[in-house]
């Protein structure tokens, strides 16, 4: 497995990891129930692990999921100035991960 491929990987699983310390430790929702919310940020992020027989595709599908994190991780940084620094450590994480898949794309052609 070529190294930005390993990028990939770690950036989406600190992306993971990252959504459940952020939501169960570090900022805890109040008005809803913490199985919801972490349901709806974390599985998405799970999904592609059932391609992950093939790599390319697994991260090619986190790489999309990925872009609603980005969006998500400016969003609360803007709004949000007590949970900035998980938000632009989600924007930083979903970039990375971005980056492993355009790196191992332009990789693949050359070769």
């Amino acid at each position: 497995m070529s190294l930005t491929y390993r990028i990939g990987i770690t950036a989406w699983v600190a992306l993971i990891l990252l959504q459940c310390a952020w939501y169960a430790w570090l900022f805890p929702p109040q008005h809803l129930p913490m199985w919801l919310v972490l349901s709806v940020t974390v599985i998405p992020l799970l999904l592609p692990f059932l391609a992950i027989g093939n790599v390319r595709r697994a991260l090619l599908w986190a790489g999309m999921l990925s872009l609603f994190y980005f969006c998500h991780g400016v969003a609360e940084s803007w709004s949000s100035a007590q949970e900035r620094v998980p938000a632009l450590l989600e924007v930083l994480l979903a970039l990375a991960l971005i980056a492993a898949l355009g790196a191992g794309v332009r990789r693949r052609r050359r070769a």
